[in-house]
């Protein structure tokens, strides 16, 4: 694959379920606008699902779940992107051990994840570290070696996952603090401009609360699920506040500004019912997903064409890990 002077954006993605509207709007649609101005790197960050997901078969089919969803989606690998799994790409693992070796453990005791596992066992009255594994202990580091292992320029990060590129940028300053510089310090790039999205009852759209409206159902089932938003008891001809509801939000998300704007004028002014606003979301919903749905259910069917897409992402991940890899192994003394 040939190289480019863009510089380098890195999306992981971990394989946790079929892709909801959510998942779309406040992650995938972003991400694969970067490809503009980036050489953008996605992966599917399979060995750090294994810290929830200990069913090798439900692994696999989740990768090639999420695989599907991308590359149906719109990622188009080329010159200037780059699909592959995590743990097709061993010099990764390499680099997180070194990494280690340079991590203090109190910058790991302030990790999120692992202060909400302690936290939630404080509650419950059991041991801090009950069923806390090493892998979600390290989990910070394995994540500083995906981004540290490809010179990546920036991360695209929300504001919840800032600590992780924080601390990727700390281990990466301690070991060119104890060598010359070996790793590039990458930066954050934070899209505060990508909003929440609610889910069927106002609350955050979230696989854990059952409220989601998964990408690819079919038009009827589609139709069925966003019927389900809940709305106040308003009648149609009662004027409506369109900001917090979740309704106009969704239609916001995925119309033109101009429709929107027509929306917006006729939940102020009155004359418009729930009932068609949710037809009318249903209707866009449907347009943009309908093409992507039948790629998707394609590209499930033909499990190869994925595995061909992955294998040659992964030839190319491990190209430019090796060069990582290789810096550090200089850097320590272990390079022969």
């Amino acid at each position: 694959m040939p190289h480019n002077d863009r510089p380098v954006s890195l999306t992981g993605i971990k394989p946790t379920g079929s892709a909801t509207l959510g998942n779309y709007l406040g992650m995938i649609r972003p991400a694969l606008a970067l490809t503009e101005q980036y050489r953008v790197l996605y992966f599917i960050a399979d060995y750090h699902a294994l810290t929830t997901v200990h069913d090798g078969e439900e692994l696999r089919e989740l990768t090639y779940d999420l695989a599907a969803t991308w590359l149906s989606l719109g990622l188009e690998p080329g010159e200037h992107a780059t699909l592959y799994r995590q743990s097709d790409v061993p010099e990764i693992f390499e680099i997180a051990w070194i990494l280690a070796c340079f991590t203090p453990k109190g910058l790991l005791n302030r990790a999120h994840a692992y202060k909400a596992s302690v936290d939630a066992n404080e509650e419950a009255d059991n041991p801090p570290d009950d069923g806390v594994s090493a892998g979600l202990f390290n989990y910070p580091v394995l994540m500083a070696a995906d981004i540290l292992a490809f010179d990546s320029d920036v991360v695209p990060v929300g504001l919840d996952q800032k600590q992780h590129l924080e601390i990727a940028r700390d281990i990466a300053d301690a070991i060119n603090q104890t060598y010359s510089p070996v790793l590039k310090l990458p930066e954050p790039r934070i899209e505060e401009d990508v909003k929440t999205i609610p889910g069927l009852d106002g609350r955050k759209m979230s696989k854990s609360y059952g409220n989601t409206i998964p990408l690819f159902l079919e038009p009827k089932k589609l139709r069925k699920t966003v019927r389900r938003i809940v709305t106040d008891s308003r009648r149609p001809e009662d004027p409506k506040e369109p900001d917090g509801d979740t309704l106009f939000t969704l239609f916001s998300a995925v119309a033109p500004a101009e429709d929107t704007e027509a929306l917006r004028a006729r939940y102020v002014n009155g004359g418009v019912g729930y009932g068609e606003v949710k037809d009318e979301l249903a209707d866009r919903l449907i347009e943009i997903f309908d093409e992507p749905r039948r790629r998707y259910e394609e590209l499930m069917a033909d499990r190869a064409t994925i595995d061909a897409i992955l294998d040659e992402g992964a030839a190319h991940a491990r190209e430019l890990a090796g060069g990582v890899r290789e810096r550090l192994r200089h850097a320590v003394g272990t390079a022969r």
